[in-house]
């Protein structure tokens, strides 16, 4: 692999991971926040809300810590993959039946102003560094980087 290419992988991975996990760490501040923001949605039932509140943000700390650390790179970005596929099928429900709500995803508090539509088009971009984040190379001790 050329250098070039090498290091758009490498800054791919490293945005995708620094992304999740502010986007953690924010909703892990505001759980009562984020559940509300979750509950907005109108898709699971209530008591799952703050399932998803206590969880969620979680699981995006350790996901975006290893892609930024470099380490179990492609389990990470199969679980960012994942959850964001899901954000991606909330987010089309919620502009299917005309719900005009925040995301959440990054100010649960919902004082942001970010529409549906936005948010979808920022997870499709997310899904393209998911893509290039699976094909950066993991740093494994013995293994030959030529």
């Amino acid at each position: 692999m050329n250098r070039p290419v090498s290091i758009a992988l490498h800054v791919a991975r490293i945005a995708l991971g620094v992304t999740f996990f502010y986007a953690g760490w924010i909703k892990a501040q505001e759980p009562v926040d984020f559940a509300r923001a979750v509950a907005n949605y109108q898709i699971l039932p209530y008591a799952w809300n703050y399932l998803v509140a206590a969880t969620l943000p979680y699981v995006e700390l350790l996901a975006g810590t290893l892609l930024v650390l470099n380490r179990r790179v492609r389990p990470a970005a199969l679980v960012i993959g994942a959850l964001n596929f899901v954000f991606i099928l909330a987010l089309i429900s919620v502009m299917a039946r005309g719900l005009d709500i925040d995301c959440g995803c990054f100010d649960p508090s919902g004082q942001g102003q970010t529409t549906a539509l936005e948010a979808l088009l920022r997870d499709l971009g997310l899904m393209v560094l998911v893509v290039l984040a699976w094909f950066s190379r993991e740093r494994r001790s013995g293994a030959s980087s030529s």
